[in-house]
C-alpha cells in the first residue's frame, strides 16, 4: 500500500515539474516590454484621476492633453470603472479606460492599430 501511494505521489511531482518547466518560455513572453499599438478614431481627452477619484479616470477628472484622430499610442493595461461617474458618452459609451502616457482614455476611442 505504501509503495503504491510513493508512486502516485512521485508521478504527481514529475507531473507537476514538467508543466512548470513547459510553461517557462510564456513566462517570459509575458515579461516583456509592452508592444500593443492603438490608434484614435477621434479627437479624444486624455484624463489623469485625481488623488480623491482611485484608480479610474472619470469624466470629471482633469484633462492633460487631447489625442487627435489618428494619432497611435501604446497601451498594455485597462482600466475598470465600477461607478456611474467613471461612465463615458462618447465613442458608444462604456467604463473601460484604456491606460496611455499622460493618463487615461475612454477604450471605444481606441482602435488596434
Amino acid at each position: 500500500m505504501h509503495l503504491t501511494r510513493r508512486l502516485l505521489t512521485a508521478a504527481a511531482v514529475t507531473a507537476v515539474l514538467t508543466t512548470a518547466l513547459s510553461t517557462a518560455p510564456q513566462a517570459d513572453a509575458a515579461s516583456a516590454p509592452c508592444a500593443s499599438t492603438w490608434r484614435a478614431v477621434q479627437k479624444v481627452a486624455v484624463r489623469r484621476p485625481t488623488w480623491n477619484e482611485g484608480p479610474v479616470a472619470t469624466t470629471r477628472s482633469p484633462l492633460v492633453r487631447y489625442l487627435r484622430r489618428g494619432e497611435r499610442v501604446r497601451s498594455c493595461i485597462v482600466a475598470v470603472g465600477h461607478n456611474s461617474w467613471s461612465q463615458y458618452h462618447e465613442c458608444g459609451g462604456g467604463s473601460l479606460w484604456r491606460v496611455v502616457p499622460g493618463g487615461q482614455v475612454p477604450s471605444g476611442c481606441l482602435r488596434r492599430a
